[in-house]
């Protein structure tokens, strides 16, 4: 399965399993097994090392403590639409993975924005100052 140019991903890498599914589907959905657990061992594929990081990062609550990313389609009424489906996702992911973040450039602010975020507490001050009580006069 073809993921970006540079990366493609062998279909023994990809385990699928089929279980019934709730949802559409009338009286075959308690006979048919429509649904796709589509399970993807991250750390055991042939991906690269940082696309591999990425990917889990990405994955979040998808993906075991055993770096194994779980992906569950069960929207449409046949098994090779939802087969497809979950592919598809697949794919989204790993090439989300693949894009590299950019680095971030450091920057200072400008004197505008010192000036202004100076004011502002300078604002803030004087509210907090008008809600102090008045010292009493004792002559």
């Amino acid at each position: 399965m073809r993921v970006t140019d540079a990366i493609t991903i062998d279909d023994s890498e990809i385990d699928e399993r089929f279980v019934r599914s709730s949802g559409p589907g009338g009286q075959n959905v308690n006979k048919v097994s429509t649904a796709v657990e589509l399970r993807f061992d991250v750390r055991a594929s042939s991906l690269p090392s940082d696309v591999k990081e990425r990917l889990l990062a990405l994955a979040g609550e998808r993906a075991t403590g055993d770096g194994v990313l779980i992906i569950d389609s069960r929207e449409h009424r046949t098994q090779t639409r939802n087969r497809e489906a979950a592919r598809q996702r697949l794919v989204a992911l790993i090439t989300q993975a693949a894009k590299k973040p950019r680095r971030r450039k450091a920057t200072r602010p400008g004197r505008a924005a010192r000036e202004k975020r100076l004011e502002s507490k300078k604002t803030r001050g004087r509210v907090k100052e008008l809600r102090r009580k008045l010292p009493r006069d004792v002559t």
